[in-house]
Parts: structure tokens; C-alpha cells; sequence
């Protein structure tokens, strides 16, 4: 499922400690006393002993941040890129006939490669994608079978029959309404697209006519509905920051200013807006394993829906975010799920999300956390900026 969330911690350094002794668990601190002047007899045996020490110890030397920088995860590992500093990752999905065989999305025209599930990737080009002297952000990927489509801003829609090993641009219409953010592939030559400002459109023949699945924007919904009781659906800006889909069809999507949300089935002719049910304004919401809501707040609160479906009833989880902004829930398992955030933070929950701890390894992670991606029971990805890529190893 892709998401579109729109958020480096200092290495740690060995400091010297202040002398102490422990007794019982608690440390007592020594405290320094004066001493009478050492003997001349008692300064050589002081000093053969510590040299006999000193030769029988092994050799201890400083950590530099390079060596704390390297260690490796407890169920993540690192994996470098050949793209340059900077680049936002956005999206990342693999072939199901060839779950080895993947494609990582990302902004500055970043398209890369991989035939080795995750492990190493190559630089990508498609020559129908750099026709033009355009910057393109490759938002969302997608794959049914070998068929696969990619979307992204300025308006660019590509779509391949053979798992990419050729990709062709399908023309789009300028009177697109808003940005595509988002692509499913749902069957043979079939796919449904969203863009920003909340259309919906579902095509069954490769891409080249689509059939709007609602009937107008966000914007007209809401200005239509403006009495509707909605809290601050009057000083909407027209667009989705968040946008997700669940595996069967549904759609939950925040408001660009966070102060609310809006809910979409299959069926439906208009987006359903929601009040948010918490006092700070919401970073994102996603789908649980369960078929439940996941919400997350700004300064790292997460809530999670009482019960399934769509709600608006929500109960808060225990994090430990440190403060930091959580960006994104990633579900392994309806027991099992991780979260990521701003500067290093990834979070782990054995119960479905009710208690969560902090995977201190990732806090010499240089960079924002954007996105967490399960592919499979054994095979994830957290994305990030700067070139960021954590792939899951258990």
C-alpha cells in the first residue's frame, strides 16, 4: 500500500562516565580523597602491576561514528543506493510472479531496480520518462501478475506488460483534476488511480480511457456540504496529505491541514468527511491487519479504532517516539507492525499496536523515516529521505 506523507539524529559519542562502584544496583559516587605522598618502593610495585594489567587486558579503542553508524539493526538492515543525497523515497513494490524482481520510486526522477529482493539496486531509465526537461516525483507503483503502472508529478503515467522490462507513457488528459498520488493495480490491464484532490478513476483497458468512480472533487463535496458539521472542512485547501487504501477496496485519506479525514468504499459518489476524534491535528491513518483504523498525530501520538471498519471512535496507543513525529504504521502481522518517523524513529508492537517500544538501533539512522512497506510475512521496507532504505531481515 502506498503512501504519500509529506515530514538525523547526532551519532552518538563515547563521553567519559563519572567514576563510580555499584552496590546493590544503585551506583554510589566515589568521592575524591586526599592521600598521603606514595613511597618510592610502594610507586614501582604500583607501577609493575599496572603494566602486567595493562599487557594481560585487551586493547580497547574509541568507537567513531563511522563504526556506530555501521552497526547493523536488530531486524533491519541498511542498504545503500547509487543515488545522490537528497532523494526522497517514496514508494517501492515487486513482481508477484518474482518477488526478488522490485522497483524503488523516489523524487528527482529516481527510478531503481532490483533482482535480488531488496538486497542491491541499479539505476532504472526509461526513455518515454525523460523526453522533456521535467523533474519528475515518481509517487506510487504498482503490480498485478507481470502488468505494473507508475505515476507521478508533472501528470506521467507508465505502464508495463512484461514486469518492466519495457515501460511505455499512456497520455493523460490536461484536465486531470490535481496530482496522481496514488496507482492499484486490480487485474489484467485494469488499474484505479487517485490524485490529490480526491478523484477516483478505474480503467480496464490498459490505461488508454478511464471512468470517474466519484462524482466530483473533495472541494465540491465539502462546499457542497459545508453545513455539514465538519470542523474546518471551510478552510480546506483542496487537497489529500495522506492517502491510503485497504486490500479490499476502501479508502482513508487526512486533509491537508490535518483537521480532518475523509473515508471512500467502493460504491460510494462521494468522499465521506469525518471530525477527527483527538485534539492535535492528524499526520496520517492507514488500515490495520484486522481490517481497523490506525491514526497518527502530530508529536508522536498514535490511536488505533476501536473495532474494524470505518469509525470514529479511537483509543491511544503507548509509544515511546521521544517526542519525534511518527510518519507511517506498516502491519507484518495482525499481531506484528512497525513504525517510522522523523529522525530515526522505528517502533515495533508484538499486540496489534496497543504497546509499542523503540528499536534503539535505529536511532543512528540519519534521516527522516517516511514510510513502512510489507511485502510479505518476511520480506519489508522502510523508506526515507536522503536515500534512506532499511530493508527487514527478522
Amino acid at each position: 500500500m502506498a503512501t504519500t506523507a509529506s515530514a538525523s539524529p547526532a551519532l552518538h559519542l563515547l563521553h567519559p562516565t563519572t567514576s563510580s562502584h555499584r552496590h546493590g544496583g544503585r551506583a554510589r559516587l566515589v568521592t575524591p580523597r586526599a592521600c598521603s605522598a606514595p613511597t618510592r618502593r610502594g610507586l614501582i610495585a604500583d607501577t609493575a602491576t599496572a603494566a602486567v594489567a595493562a599487557a594481560a587486558a585487551p586493547l580497547l579503542l574509541p568507537r567513531t561514528p563511522a563504526a556506530l553508524a555501521a552497526e547493523p539493526l536488530s531486524e533491519w538492515e541498511r542498504v545503500g543506493l547509487p543515488i545522490d543525497p537528497g532523494v526522497v523515497l517514496l514508494d517501492i513494490a515487486f513482481v508477484p510472479d518474482d518477488p526478488s524482481h522490485g522497483f524503488l520510486l523516489g523524487t528527482r526522477q529516481t527510478i531503481l531496480e532490483t533482482k535480488d529482493g531488496g538486497g542491491s539496486w541499479f539505476p532504472r531509465s526509461i526513455p518515454s520518462a525523460e523526453d522533456e526537461d521535467f523533474n519528475y516525483r515518481f509517487n506510487s507503483v504498482s503490480f498485478s501478475g507481470k502488468e505494473g503502472w507508475i505515476v507521478g508529478k508533472p501528470a506521467i503515467l507508465l505502464h508495463t506488460k512484461d514486469a518492466g522490462e519495457s515501460w511505455e507513457r499512456i497520455p493523460l488528459s490536461a484536465q486531470l483534476p490535481g496530482d496522481m498520488v496514488y496507482i492499484q493495480a486490480t487485474g489484467e490491464q485494469s488499474a484505479e488511480m487517485v490524485t490529490d484532490e480526491g478523484a477516483i478513476y478505474v480503467t480496464s483497458n490498459r490505461g488508454y480511457n478511464w471512468k470517474a468512480a466519484v462524482q466530483e472533487t473533495v472541494s465540491a463535496t465539502l462546499n457542497r456540504t459545508v453545513s455539514s458539521g465538519i470542523s474546518g472542512a471551510s478552510y480546506y485547501t483542496g487537497t489529500f496529505n495522506t492517502v491510503n487504501r485497504s486490500p479490499d477496496g476502501r479508502y482513508v485519506a487526512v486533509s491537508s491541514r490535518g483537521n480532518f479525514y475523509l473515508t471512500w468504499e467502493p460504491g460510494q459518489l462521494y468522499w465521506q468527511p469525518h471530525n477527527r476524534a483527538v485534539a492535535r491535528r492528524i499526520q496520517n491513518m492507514g488500515w490495520r491487519a484486522d481490517g481497523g483504523l490506525w491514526l497518527l498525530v502530530r508529536g508522536g501520538g498514535l490511536f488505533l479504532s476501536k473495532g474494524t471498519g470505518i469509525v470514529e471512535d479511537f483509543e491511544e496507543a503507548s509509544v515511546q517516539s521521544r517526542g519525534f513525529g511518527i510518519l507511517d504504521v506498516g502491519y507484518r502481522s495482525k499481531d506484528e507492525a512497525w513504525a517510522a518517523g522523523g529522525s530515526g524513529v522505528l517502533l515495533k508492537t508484538k499486540n496489534g499496536g496497543k504497546s509499542w517500544v523503540r528499536d534503539k538501533a535505529a536511532d543512528n539512522i540519519p534521516g527522516n523515516l517516511y514510510s513502512v512497506k510489507f511485502i510479505g510475512d518476511n520480506q519489508g521496507f522502510v523508506l526515507g529521505n536522503d536515500g534512506v532504505l532499511l530493508r527487514y531481515v527478522g
